[in-house]
């Protein structure tokens, strides 16, 4: 099934499928040649040469998007779109076409207004379409123009959203910067993941990922263990020792933005209790290349090149850590170097996680060899060495508890964070001074 939403993406409506039988991450050597040359072989030899694929055919008749769809009390629309795979498979917040016009009203856009094509379905997300998975998720009205940057950054090609329905479980999250995350609601400070606004703008990026973009768990999205909602998050600049994450990105830190990102992982948050002083921050740094080490991805990490894939990694930390770190002199720069530099461990036991957790089982040295890794992987068993290919990968996030010491670190996998600003209607003052009375 993946693999027809795959070349459908890419154009390829009939794509023939040679399927390998069985499991190959776990097969041993021998069974693998075996199963290539008595089965796959053959099924490639019939692809090649039969003339159809056996893809399903759908229709792409029009629809009016205005057209009610169903009627009932709200189990029966709950029970309606859980049928349908329309929602999260939990209850939402009837779409009706007062509610999402409602939407409509906080942005410039027509409703009709295709705002990006969103891989890996290739299905054209408007503004009417948008608001209606806003509405489901429980947003409020104003949240709109956030949505329509949200969708921006998701079609962004650095994005790379088509990668998404991975095995390994990837989810994507929200993370908003500017005077627009407290004006709209979001929380940055304890328990933010679950407060404020934020629990119902993951809720919406998972099914405009779901609903727009395509991805059908166990059709197109594959994550082995489920799916995860996804989650959004605000940054603590007030209390930020450094400028925030989007100025460091090329934005005015009075613009206020959205950045999507997806992770593997949610947790867990180990704490640094020597947070005072040089010893501290210290202490804080190990704390964080011990956790980047503990990646899941970690065979990623020392990749480079045009064709390598660039796991970006984002560290969440408190602000009480982040002090900690300034006030030793770190900058966000000198932890990324520093992290880059120190964030090392054995080739023995950096060759073990290569052999052991992907797919090709190749060594170290042979990566070297193919020009991914760098020369000094081909070293000897016990040398150290640097597990990130460089300070670049690494993005920091003042956030969280302020009244803890908290640190979590966000592996990435195939897709890179990327960030939109916020834009507002023309008349936005006036439409939430409307919405006050």
């Amino acid at each position: 099934m993946l693999a027809r939403f795959t070349g459908k993406a890419g154009g390829v409506d009939d794509l023939h499928i040679a399927e390998y039988p069985g499991p190959l991450g776990i097969h041993e050597a021998r069974e693998i040649e075996k199963n290539i040359a008595e089965v796959l072989v053959d099924r490639i030899v019939t692809g090649l040469t039969s003339k159809a694929g056996g893809a399903r055919t759908t229709s792409t008749a029009a629809r009016d998007p205005r057209a009610i769809v169903f009627s009932g009390t709200a189990e029966e629309v709950d029970r309606h779109f859980l049928e349908r795979e329309w929602s999260d498979g939990l209850p939402v917040v009837a779409p009706t076409i007062e509610r999402v016009e409602r939407f409509l009203r906080y942005t410039d856009c027509s409703p009709d207004a295709e705002i990006a094509i969103l891989p890996s379905a290739n299905l054209s997300a408007t503004s009417w379409n948008i608001a209606v998975n806003g509405v489901m998720a429980g947003l409020s009205p104003h949240h709109m123009p956030l949505l329509i940057a949200v969708v921006e950054a998701l079609a962004d090609p650095e994005c790379r959203l088509a990668s998404i329905g991975s095995s390994s479980g990837i989810f994507p999250y929200v993370l908003v910067n500017g005077p627009l995350a407290r004006e709209l609601g979001f929380e940055h400070g304890a328990q933010l993941v679950s407060r404020g606004a934020n629990p119902a703008l993951g809720r919406a990026i998972g099914l405009i990922v779901k609903n727009i973009a395509g991805f059908r768990p166990g059709a197109s999205y594959m994550g082995t263990f489920g799916y995860p909602l996804g989650f959004a998050l605000a940054e603590n600049e007030a209390e930020s020792p450094w400028e925030p994450f989007h100025a460091g990105h090329g934005f005015d830190r009075t613009t206020s933005t959205v950045t999507i990102g997806v992770t593997n992982n949610w947790g867990p948050s180990p704490a640094a209790y020597s947070a005072a002083g040089q010893n501290g921050a210290q202490s804080a740094l190990e704390l964080i290349a011990k956790e980047i080490k503990s990646s899941t991805r970690l065979f990623n990490f020392p990749a480079r090149g045009a064709d390598a894939e660039r796991v970006m990694i984002t560290i969440l930390m408190s602000p009480s850590i982040a002090k900690s770190l300034a006030e030793a002199g770190y900058s966000k720069r000198d932890i990324k170097e520093h992290l880059y530099e120190h964030t090392r461990m054995s080739l023995r036991e950096f060759d073990w996680v290569l052999k052991y957790t992907t797919i090709s089982g190749q060594s170290a040295r042979e990566r070297v060899a193919e020009g991914v890794f760098p020369p000094e992987f081909a070293g000897a068993p016990d040398d150290m060495v640097r597990v990130l290919s460089g300070p670049e990968l690494l993005s920091i996030v003042v956030c969280g508890d302020p009244h803890r010491n908290r640190v979590m670190v966000l592996e990435g996998g195939h897709t890179r964070p990327t960030t939109k600003q916020i834009v507002l209607p023309a008349n936005w003052v006036e439409l939430l001074k409307q919405a006050a009375t």
